[in-house]
């Protein structure tokens, strides 16, 4: 019995410390305690608190604000309508040097075949000009030498002359001579001729 007396006062005495299991009642508790988290759990007053609340990474599809000094961000909208101006502008600028090259080929053309006109020309006038004075070098030669042969026409002609004047001068020296002697023999006969041209008979 004594023994029975002894263990019944070990065994009313067991149940005692039931008091602390219940402080240490939710077993969740002590199993969240043996996980220790790297940041503390916040309860819900602190979730409320924004300014403890560490800073949240930035979502994808947000807009962040560009430095000063740097162009903003373009939507994809912007940046294709930027995309089609660079590409115009691109065109444009690609247009305006391909006109210029044209033109400056047109230019380059054009003024090849103005000199090759100009040298035409040239050689055609001075081809002309060669001819005329060729042309006048033989009409000079020419004229020099009809020029001579009228000379000596002219010279061909006077002597003529002269010699038709000698004769008629001759002639006439012999008519003189020939009447001087028929006069004479009149004298000498004391006849008078039978024809007088002064007379008329």
């Amino acid at each position: 019995m004594a023994t029975m007396e002894a263990r019944v006062p070990t065994a009313e005495k067991a149940p005692a410390p039931l008091v602390p299991q219940v402080a240490e009642a939710p077993h969740d508790v002590v199993k969240e305690k043996s996980v220790i988290s790297p940041h503390p759990v916040p309860t819900p007053l602190e979730k409320l608190d924004v300014s403890k609340a560490p800073p949240s990474p930035p979502l994808a599809d947000s807009k962040i604000p560009d430095p000063p000094g740097k162009r903003t961000s373009l939507g994809p909208t912007d940046r294709d309508v930027a995309l089609a101006q660079v590409e115009k502008e691109k065109s444009l600028s690609f247009i305006k040097a391909w006109e210029e090259s044209e033109k400056t080929k047109v230019d380059n053309k054009a003024q090849k075949k103005l000199a090759d006109v100009a040298a035409w020309e040239n050689t055609k006038k001075a081809a002309i000009e060669a001819k005329l004075k060729k042309l006048e070098e033989e009409l000079e030669k020419k004229k020099a030498d009809y020029a001579e042969k009228m000379l000596n026409k002219v010279a061909l002609i006077h002597k003529e002359a002269q010699e038709k004047k000698a004769v008629v001068e001759a002639r006439r020296g012999e008519e003189m001579l020939k009447a001087e002697e028929l006069a004479a023999k009149h004298r000498a006969t004391g006849t008078v001729p039978k024809k007088l041209g002064f007379l008329g008979f």
